[in-house]
């Protein structure tokens, strides 16, 4: 690790945190993160390494980067793209100051007192000065093109809630950089994890000497590149140019006639996923090439069944949306379903690595033992436990979130985040959502009468701060970092070192850019992303509702630390739907360890009734059918020469998208502020 490649990693963390909020929300084009994969990082990659890299090393070869150092570079920035979208900034400012407006114009808000269960600094203070502080932000403080000072904003209200919030988001983060560690050598060594976005990221990297990746010469990958490349280009034109073009490419087959062959697939909502998600995505058929094939076919196929089982259901009057709540904290079906699955892949990763991850934390006790544990896990075991303590400790006292349920709402998110980057570093799937938070387990658990109003809305405010859109979250995106810079032997330890730097300095930018841009602009208060703030407070007012109707309310969240499992009232339902699927993903796992050949993934139940499912099941299976062609009919041989091709399609899709962006920002720049057109590549 060369003091260099921190300071450009820096840099670039820097720009992500700064320029994201600018790109998704004034010029309002595709997000510029938006997944584990992000089209600005990866697609500004292969320019870089396709026009300047070789520039740069023929001015002179110290400019060359190694491998190492563009490794420890992208590990910094892929984990600043967790700050400022939809993992936590998106949600963040808003959620901490639109609750003083809607308080005065919801209905229900002041007759229920909703406001008062709020801890003291969780929320922006606006007492001084609501003009400019709550309006201030709705609307924005700039007049016309002209831009406000830096000062203008009014950083004292805010100073309370960074105080409250910013060390229960780094203890949270920093757990999950020294979780990352330790089950880094089990995954990537043990385990042998196919890592596919790593595969491809490593396929464009140049040589220890300074040349050139041999990719770049290879005539079969360029034509994927510019095949991909020049059909977005097209479509991206069309979205300027329709009158003289002749109408856009699509990019998929609308199979939505096909629904009527099935009255079970409709009304489970089949023919929505045939219509809405017949987009095709380059990246998806190759990472799909590059996994086993019962991992890409129980993805692709994994959404489909799920409209049957949704339709079956429904036929025998058995509904699959909420009985409690709704998206996304509510008790469904549909969200018990995905924990269920979530916490016994869990349950199947901790058996499968046990022997490794005893004699981690073993070690990090001081208890010596006989096999050998690299001194970066043993650290990042104790990392991850003082981080785990100190964000239970200073919720428990500054939050006022009783401290059993802190530490299992710090266990669930970590276990959550856990199992999603073993899914994207097993099936390259960097699109994740799930459904359901750690706060829909423990109302499920606790019921709404043990936890009370107060620990709901804590948690709820938690959610929607540290849970709430997880396409975006740290943990997998460090998990992939450390893969990288392991292969391009860069030590783990300071890798993650240098990832918890990327971390502090990403949030000490980008908070504050977030909050300039604002109040310069205001924001759109009929947004989603605004709207989106009510539903804590609306979600626990009609628990209070629902406890008052039962004559429960005033009794509600009395009892304190251990003695709240003690008047636990589970939900029957929940717990029902949560060990089914629960059971369907050990039933599998023991089914493909039980039979070689056994034809499907356990994976399927984590995705099979998410957004990122419905999108990507075509793309998996189409993967999975050219795979299963070449194999049969070409062999291993042809199956080796057609990797770099689908090294192109990812390559010139990731350039389909970033392109796009860099002629955005030219004509916002050139036109007078002009919005520009929009053009997305991946899923919104």
């Amino acid at each position: 690790m060369t003091l260099r490649s921190v300071i450009l990693g820096l840099i670039g963390v820097a720009f992500v945190c700064c320029y994201t909020y600018f790109n998704d929300w004034i010029m309002k084009q595709t997000m510029f993160v938006g997944n584990f994969m992000p089209i600005s990082v990866y697609g500004f990659l292969v320019l870089f390494l396709a026009l300047i890299y070789p520039l740069l090393a023929r001015i002179h070869k110290s400019l060359a980067l190694r491998p190492g150092e563009l490794a420890v570079i992208l590990a910094m920035v892929l984990a600043s793209c967790a700050i400022p979208g939809s993992n936590l900034l998106r949600l963040l400012t808003p959620s901490l100051v639109m609750p003083h407006r809607f308080e005065k114009t919801e209905p229900g808000w002041q007759k229920q007192g909703i406001m008062e269960l709020v801890p003291d600094g969780m929320l922006a203070d606006v007492s001084q000065d609501e003009e400019t502080v709550l309006n201030g932000f709705a609307r924005g403080l700039g007049e016309a093109d002209d831009w406000i000072s830096f000062s203008a904003v009014p950083w004292e209200a805010w100073a309370g809630p960074m105080v409250f919030w910013i060390p229960i988001i780094l203890c949270l983060w920093i757990a999950m950089v020294g979780l990352s560690t330790v089950v880094h050598r089990q995954w990537a060594d043990h385990e042998h994890l196919p890592y596919p976005i790593v595969t491809f990221t490593k396929s464009l990297f140049p040589s220890e000497n300074g040349e050139r990746s041999p990719i770049f010469a290879n005539r079969i990958f360029w034509i994927g590149l510019l095949g991909v490349f020049s059909l977005h280009t097209y479509n991206y034109l069309n979205t300027w140019f329709p009158e003289y073009l002749l109408g856009r490419v699509p990019l998929g087959v609308d199979f939505s006639p096909l629904a009527i062959m099935s009255d079970t697939f409709t009304k489970g909502g089949g023919a929505k996923q045939l219509s809405d998600y017949f987009t095709i995505f380059f990246t998806v058929v190759a990472v799909a090439y590059f996994l086993p094939k019962d991992v890409s076919l129980s993805l692709g196929i994994g959404p489909f069944i799920w409209f049957f089982v949704a339709g079956a259901l429904a036929t025998y009057g058995v509904g699959t949306t909420g009985w409690q709540g709704g998206w996304p904290f509510g008790l469904t079906r549909e969200s018990m379903m995905i924990m269920g699955a979530y916490f016994a892949m869990l349950v199947v990763l901790i058996y499968t690595g046990r022997h490794y991850y005893s004699n981690v934390f073993k070690r990090a006790f001081g208890i010596s033992g006989s096999d050998k544990i690299e001194s970066s896990a043993v650290w990042g075991a104790r990392v991850f436990l003082a981080a785990m303590i100190l964000f239970v400790i200073y919720t428990a006292i500054v939050a006022r979130l009783d401290w059993p349920i802190a530490l299992l709402f710090a266990v669930g998110c970590v276990a959550i985040y856990l199992v999603m980057s073993r899914l994207l570093a097993e099936t390259g799937l960097f699109f994740i959502v799930t459904t359901g938070t750690p706060a829909t387990i423990l109302w499920a658990i606790f019921g709404a009468h043990a936890l009370g109003p107060q620990i709901m809305l804590i948690m709820f405010m938690f959610c929607i701060v540290l849970f709430y859109d997880t396409r975006e979250a740290l943990m997998p995106y460090v998990i992939n970092a450390l893969k990288l810079a392991d292969d391009c032997k860069q030590k783990v330890g300071r890798t993650a070192g240098a990832i918890a730097l990327a971390l502090i300095v990403g949030l000490a930018v980008g908070i504050p850019v977030t909050l300039y841009f604002q109040y310069n602009t205001g924001v759109d208060v009929s947004s989603w992303q605004i709207e989106q703030t009510k539903v804590p407070f609306n979600d626990v007012i009609g628990i209070m509702q629902r406890l008052d109707a039962q004559g429960q309310l005033e009794t509600a969240g009395q009892a304190t630390g251990l003695s709240r499992f003690t008047q636990a009232s589970p939900n029957g339902q929940a717990i029902a739907t949560f060990l089914i699927s629960a059971g369907l993903v050990l039933l599998f796992s023991g089914l493909r360890l039980r039979f070689a050949n056994w034809p499907l993934h356990p994976v399927m139940f984590l995705v099979w009734s998410t957004y990122a499912g419905n999108a990507f099941a075509q793309s998996f299976i189409i993967g999975w059918l050219i795979k299963t062609l070449v194999t049969k009919y070409g062999g291993a041989s042809i199956y080796q020469k057609l990797k770099p091709l689908m090294f192109g399609l990812i390559a010139g899709e990731m350039l389909g998208g970033v392109v796009p962006m860099i002629v955005s920002l030219i004509y916002y720049l050139l036109s007078g502020y002009e919005l520009p057109k929009p053009f997305a590549v991946m899923p919104g």
